[in-house]
């Protein structure tokens, strides 16, 4: 079968370039009467670029897999998945639950793999990539022999690629909840109805190093199935758990019994109002969690967003004891880690209290970051003691 051939243009080709592997519509030239699937790319002087997904829908029309000339069949992308599962049996070693495969962190754009002890997630986010899905599947079932395969493309992104929203069990049996464990905590995840793919495993380091400063009473925000809440309790006296879904909560409460923990109680509420009456009832925590959900998916939201992120984080330090820390995070791609720093020191100064870092985090490194692609460095994380 021959592989179509698309032309770019000069801008096209520049953004290639400067290392970024997405091409606009508007920089590409011919593409009349293709379909979905993978292209070759060449400019007006028909030199060539390698090899990408193609959509005939989104504005994101490719997305380059490699700059070789060679098929991407089944083979290549087996050989990709092996590459990231070999990654990750050293930054992910010992992990139950973890990011198997992220997009163009592992140079397989549109595609997300994420295990969940014996059970695969997919994602195929592109109709290029949603074309590869029984491929994946079945190198999934060669590599791994997990007991289930299940995809999460209910997702609002795939509308742009005019691909429909769908859940459910691919291959094995009919699996949905689960339970891990995570850094020595049993969590349950629910993984046809949960947010992403069941959890918020990009979180997963930073639990681990907001435990390790955890201490007397903490307050874990925006809480969603108790994440955070759960990974401080072994380390506090109390902990209080905090989100908007009584759902979520409900599924932290199975997880909290499965490790027995009698030290967590959870509260549904409006974290913003919740934070605003603890420091009127002059309550104080000795560790709070800041973890809301994206205030900037778009850019025009930006000054929206850090209104809103300022606002929780002075609630948060005024309600600190001296020495206390606060663990502040923000996974708006828009909003910088310096955007952070800034606010926060901002609410540190309007709190007339004195914030030092201790550490600056990201996303769990089986979450990489590309450096010539800033969309991959989405999740920022900040731990601060308060005095």
């Amino acid at each position: 079968m021959i592989t179509p051939t698309v032309t770019i243009t000069k801008r096209g080709v520049e953004r290639l370039a400067s290392g970024h592997p997405w091409i606009y519509r508007s920089d590409v030239i011919s593409s009349a009467g293709i379909e979905a699937g993978v292209v070759r790319v060449i400019d007006q002087r028909k030199r060539f670029y390698g090899q990408a997904l193609y959509s005939s829908q989104s504005q994101i029309t490719l997305r380059f897999l490699t700059h070789e000339e060679r098929a991407f069949d089944a083979t290549f992308l087996a050989q990709r998945i092996r590459t990231a599962a070999a990654f990750r049996r050293q930054v992910a070693a010992g992990a139950q639950a973890y990011r198997l495969v992220s997009s163009e962190g592992d140079l397989l754009p549109s595609l997300i793999i994420d295990r969940y002890g014996d059970c695969f997630v997919i994602q195929t986010l592109s109709q290029g990539m949603d074309r590869f899905k029984s491929t994946v599947v079945e190198i999934l079932q060669k590599e791994f022999a997990p007991r289930s395969i299940l995809e999460r493309n209910d997702v609002a992104v795939r509308s742009l690629e005019s691909l429909p929203e769908q859940s459910g069990v691919l291959a094995g049996e009919e699996v949905s909840e689960v339970v891990v464990e995570e850094n020595g905590v049993k969590m349950c995840f629910d993984l046809l109805h949960g947010q992403k793919t069941g959890g918020f495993l990009d979180q997963r380091e930073n639990r681990a190093a907001a435990a390790s400063y955890a201490h007397g009473r903490a307050l874990d925000c925006f809480t969603y199935t108790g994440g955070f809440a759960l990974a401080l309790a072994p380390h506090c006296d109390s902990v209080l758990g905090v989100d908007g879904s009584a759902d979520a909560l409900r599924q932290a409460e199975r997880s909290q019994g499965l490790n027995g923990f009698t030290n967590v109680k959870w509260a549904e509420a409006n974290c913003f109002d919740l934070l605003k009456s603890a420091d009127q009832d002059k309550q104080r925590f000795d560790i709070v969690v800041i973890d809301p959900p994206a205030f900037a998916r778009q850019k025009n939201n930006l000054e929206a967003a850090l209104r809103g992120y300022k606002e929780l984080n002075l609630r948060a330090i005024k309600i600190l004891n001296p020495g206390g820390y606060l663990v502040t995070c923000s996974c708006s791609f828009h909003v910088s880690e310096s955007d952070l720093l800034e606010l926060v020191a901002s609410a540190a100064l309007d709190a007339h209290r004195t914030a030092v870092v201790v550490e600056r985090r990201m996303q769990s490194r089986d979450h990489p970051v590309l450096l010539t692609v800033p969309e991959t460095h989405y999740l920022k994380c900040l731990i601060l003691r308060v005095l």
